[in-house]
């Protein structure tokens, strides 16, 4: 017969997986009436903690399960450090389980391997479908779930930026600078963020009476970047800028326009997306839409960790972003004359060599 534990004291007496745990560990902030259907619960079941297994898991404090993107990325690293040092603050341990893919079934054994190891709240932090994370909150039921990267019609509990704003923000800038030739480069179609932001920018440039000049798909690296530029700088004409879906394929994307020739912001415009830790120290200096991962972090545990959270199943919260303006983007009429003026160079340099001055 199989044992009790305690998502079955849980489930009986309707509240979470933690507030069993803070009943059994005689926590604060639990009320009586609480308290009381928790014990029904237990005697009902004849649960008997085990103390001796939590001492040999090592079980010392309460734990989070984080399972994530590959942290090789600049931004799931930063967020993983953000949680980490967060629950460190607030007591409690943390276990992170990485995804470098993440089909549904991947991410599936990730949550049941945590929910082994009785953590008491889980973040995850990888691009799911509706369906697939619906399913995985399920899975973790009666545990506390929140996920950093769902679509905003997922029935979950998520913390996500404002992807729609972040677009914007990034087609306002290069309109208002007088660029209209203006070509994308995104993450992979998986990326329920990368379709978002896709999204945002043609919503943005539509309503302003324009299509992009050209699209292109990258997988999140700087050598996707790299590739990808190359590709969307050999059109006719050369677009006059890029957006580009993340900090690390901006970085190709500036080196791509090294080995060209195409001086950046003079002869192009470029705008990354998150502002890594890095991106001011690009050659120039990166412009780019801030995403705050530190404050992401913090949130979720804080989230997890409340004890007067709602019990519900899918309340999304929206994370504002901004715009950091620095050296990667320039006026229009700045860039045509500069262009103009290495043109009349170019061929200066050129009559030299022939002779004809």
């Amino acid at each position: 017969m199989k044992p009790t534990t305690l998502y079955d004291v849980a489930r009986l007496a309707g509240v979470s997986y933690q507030t069993v745990s803070r009943v059994i560990n005689q926590a604060e902030h639990v009320s009586a009436r609480t308290r009381e259907k928790v014990q029904y619960a237990m005697a009902e079941l004849n649960y008997v903690p085990n103390r001796g297994a939590q001492l040999l898991a090592g079980k010392h404090k309460p734990t989070l399960g984080l399972i994530t993107a590959d942290l090789a990325l600049h931004a799931p690293s930063q967020i993983a450090s953000a949680v980490k040092t967060r629950a460190s603050e607030k007591g409690y341990a943390v276990l992170i389980s990485m995804v470098a893919s993440h089909p549904p079934s991947d991410c599936t054994l990730a949550v049941q391997e945590l929910l082994a190891q009785r953590v008491d709240g889980l973040v995850i932090n990888v691009p799911l479908e509706n369906a697939a994370a619906k399913q995985l909150r399920e899975l973790a039921a009666p545990l506390p779930v929140l996920f950093l990267d769902v679509g905003e019609q997922a029935q979950v509990n998520s913390l996500v930026f404002d992807a729609a704003q972040g677009a914007a923000l990034g087609v306002e800038h290069l309109l208002a600078e007088g660029h209209r030739n203006i070509a994308l480069l995104a993450g992979p179609k998986t990326s329920v963020s990368a379709r978002a932001r896709l999204e945002g920018w043609l919503h943005t440039l539509r309503n302003a009476g324009l299509e992009a000049a050209a699209i292109a798909e990258g997988d999140w690296s700087a050598q996707s970047g790299f590739e990808k530029a190359h590709s969307l700088l050999a059109g006719t004409p050369r677009p006059e800028a890029i957006l580009v879906g993340n900090d690390q394929m901006a970085l190709g994307v500036l080196r791509a326009c090294a080995e060209k020739g195409i001086s950046v912001p003079h002869q192009l415009s470029v705008i990354g997306y998150d502002d890594t830790t890095d991106s001011a120290w690009f050659t120039p200096p990166l412009t780019t839409v801030r995403q705050a991962f530190r404050e992401a972090g913090e949130k979720a545990v804080d989230w997890l960790i409340d004890p007067h959270r709602e019990e519900t199943s899918a309340s999304q919260t929206r994370l504002p972003v901004s715009l950091i303006v620095r050296g990667s983007t320039s006026p229009m009429s700045q860039t045509a004359s500069q262009d103009l003026a290495e043109r009349f160079q170019a061929l200066a340099e050129m009559a030299n060599k022939l002779g004809l001055r």
